[in-house]
């Protein structure tokens, strides 16, 4: 400790000495300056969640991280805890000034970040050293600190803080290294439809209860009853013996639902857009990265994306707040927060947009609708209801509407990103119904068991999947790269197109399996169609054929399969719509309308975490270019300073 505040000491008397101009790089394995950006993803609040990507990432890709991470927490998920520290309401709603690491903050327009900068390389021992910070507003502000010692400060945005390091060397001799340190705050939107939104994902998946919950069938004038897990904490009544629609029981079981980013939304922080944003920030140490997170599930370009939306579900766990029924529109939401950060913060702009949507404009709920539904009754209700489509159905809006509502798109998104269209990246979608050697799935009730209704129809499959491979991705691809006449000016209306993707997505669709699949999926999960036991009275208290408990089920374990089926969809989110016309509003809580409509609109035929990994890592290149972000480090300089006189007097420390 003496040797420590004699030569500290030393090293304050060099703060007042001016450096020569002429600057050398540092001597071969000598002292240089490395900084980075502290908790550079600006959504999270707490510095450990960042940190637990970092500690994840191995430079192989963002699926490996997830394996990673979905490894370590035994299937459960890495989100489950982070999700309550965000800086977003219980809605989903972006706070303006945010606690993040007990500073606020405010979050579109930030004044400074927080900056960790250290000593690398060869370091004397014994040496204390002197830190000076200089923005060019006032005073350099100097901290003492021993030399291997990581120093916080906070740098101003926008600004270059000149940053440099007085070393005393054992020899009598000191050197001074000097760096800038200037953090680029990118800003990202992201905006879209379900898979924008990351639906299917729960931050944290529902809880299922291992006893049986009753639903009730009406087919004609017959009346039938089958049991299925419940949502567990849920105390009201679980078989079908009722006398009226309840609503506290209604409200009941919505205290017990998912957790989301965005319940309203179904917006998860396992979706391709915030997973990509991360990953950039992971990456890259000298940048912060501030997501606009507005996906929402359900979007369509004209209903969601242009004007408001009806929502799909009130999960509202932990508060009190009345469902809102409808979502603004997306463009109006990313209008009103810019206006914010415009009036706190003259010239915020929006770097980059991350854009996946179409798939609702072409009814795709629908087709799904279409395959996986089976029962006459069934069918006929959600025709009558709407929630069925057919090719035909799908083929007349792609060539008729979706271009028209494309271009308005187009013209909404350019006041955002400068006139030039290029920083909008448009990911676009996986065939979901392929498996190992680009072969189509064959249909049946593997994965679809979860309600009597469903089976996969194998024709209608192959329908959706010639369509969706031959008409509506080539079609989405044209109009984002504005090919053929799809854009009155291809120079600044093509957007940046993804679709790297899709080939790895063509061996992991709904039907794919391997021995190295949870031992859950692989018991109890029945390729046969048989999961779930029939027989009322055991359903009641042991609904699975298996005889194991539903809450062995980890939504979010490594999968040969990158698509959610709908038995996955039923034990991950449980999704209960509320949101529907009236015609297709469940009656009750024991309705077993509302189990088709938890598949179709709950995240059934949508990515799994490893399926929005695998598209964050053909994203992240696009990125990157669109952005200019260069993989080397700005560089280092470092100059000899003249031998020490630890007689002149002590220079004060601020």
């Amino acid at each position: 400790m003496k040797n420590f505040l004699i030569l500290s000491l030393a090293a304050l008397l060099l703060a007042g000495w001016s450096a020569p101009a002429a600057l050398a790089q540092p001597r071969n394995g000598g002292p240089r300056i490395e900084w980075e950006v502290k908790n550079r993803f600006r959504l999270f609040r707490s510095e450990a969640d960042f940190q637990r990507h970092v500690a994840a990432d191995r430079g192989d890709g963002l699926l490996a991280a997830e394996d990673r991470l979905a490894r370590e927490s035994d299937g459960r998920g890495w989100a489950r805890d982070t999700v309550e520290r965000l800086c977003v309401d219980r809605a989903g709603k972006l706070l303006e000034t945010c606690d993040r690491d007990g500073t606020l903050e405010d979050y579109l327009a930030p004044r400074d970040h927080r900056v960790g900068v250290a000593l690398a390389g060869t370091i004397p021992a014994n040496t204390g050293c002197v830190w000076s910070l200089d923005d060019g507003t006032g005073t350099p502000r100097q901290v003492m600190a021993r030399c291997e010692e990581e120093v916080k400060i906070r740098v101003a945005y926008g600004r270059t803080t000149l940053a440099s390091v007085d070393i005393l060397l054992p020899d009598g001799t000191a050197q001074r290294v000097v760096a800038d340190i200037q953090v680029r705050d990118v800003l990202i939107a992201g905006l879209g439809d379900s898979i924008a939104a990351g639906e299917g994902n729960p931050d944290r998946p529902v809880r299922l209860s291992d006893e049986g919950f009753c639903f009730q069938r009406f087919l004609g004038t017959v009346r039938s009853e089958y049991y299925r897990p419940g949502r567990d904490g849920f105390n009201g009544n679980r078989s079908c013996s009722f006398s009226s629609a309840d609503e506290s029981l209604t409200e009941a079981w919505a205290r017990q639902s998912a957790r989301w980013e965005s319940g309203p939304c179904h917006r998860s922080l396992y979706g391709y857009q915030l997973r990509s944003a991360l990953g950039l920030a992971v990456e890259n140490s000298h940048i912060a990265v501030t997501l606009i997170p507005l996906g929402c599930t359900g979007a369509k370009i004209d209903a969601g994306f242009l004007t408001s939306q009806r929502i799909s579900e009130c999960p509202s766990p932990g508060t009190n707040a009345a469902c809102p029924g409808s979502s603004p529109a997306q463009i109006d939401e990313l209008k009103d927060l810019m206006a914010k950060a415009h009036r706190r913060q003259p010239g915020r702009n929006i770097d980059l947009v991350l854009l996946t949507i179409g798939a609702n404009d072409i009814l795709f709920s629908g087709l799904i609708a279409n395959v996986i539904v089976e029962s006459t009754t069934d069918r006929i209700v959600l025709g009558r209801g709407g929630t069925i489509a057919t090719v035909a159905d799908s083929q007349k809006i792609l060539d008729n509407d979706l271009p028209g509502n494309f271009a308005k798109l187009r013209a909404a998104l350019k006041p955002f990103v400068g006139g030039d269209l290029s920083r909008v990246v448009f990911v676009s979608y996986g065939n979901p119904v392929l498996t190992s050697g680009n072969t189509l799935c064959t249909g049946g009730r593997d994965g679809f068991d979860v309600h009597p209704a469903f089976s996969a129809n194998s024709a209608r499959l192959h329908q959706v999947s010639e369509f969706l491979g031959g008409q509506f991705l080539p079609k989405i691809k044209a109009l984002a790269l504005c090919e053929g006449t799809a854009c009155r000016d291809a120079s600044s209306e093509a957007m940046t197109f993804v679709d790297h993707h899709q080939a790895a997505f063509a061996n992991h669709g709904l039907c794919s399996r391997s021995n190295d699949d949870p031992e859950f999926d692989r018991a109890c999960f029945s390729p046969n169609g048989d999961s779930f036991r029939t027989n009322p009275t055991q359903a009641a208290t042991d609904p699975l054929a298996c005889g194991r408990p539903a809450s062995e089920y980890r939504a979010y374990a490594p999968r040969a399969r990158w698509i959610r089926t709908a038995n996955d969809s039923y034990f991950t989110a449980l999704t209960y719509p509320q949101g529907q016309s009236s015609m297709l509003q469940p009656s009750n809580i024991h309705d077993a309308t509302w189990g088709i409509m938890s598949a179709v609109y709950g995240g059934a035929i949508h990515p799994t975490a490893e399926g929005h990994a695998a598209m964050a890592d053909a994203t992240l290149p696009e990125m990157r270019a669109v952005l200019g972000l260069q993989p080397l480090e700005p560089p280092v300089r470092s100059e000899p300073l003249p031998p020490v006189n630890v007689n002149a007097p002590p220079h004060v420390v601020r």
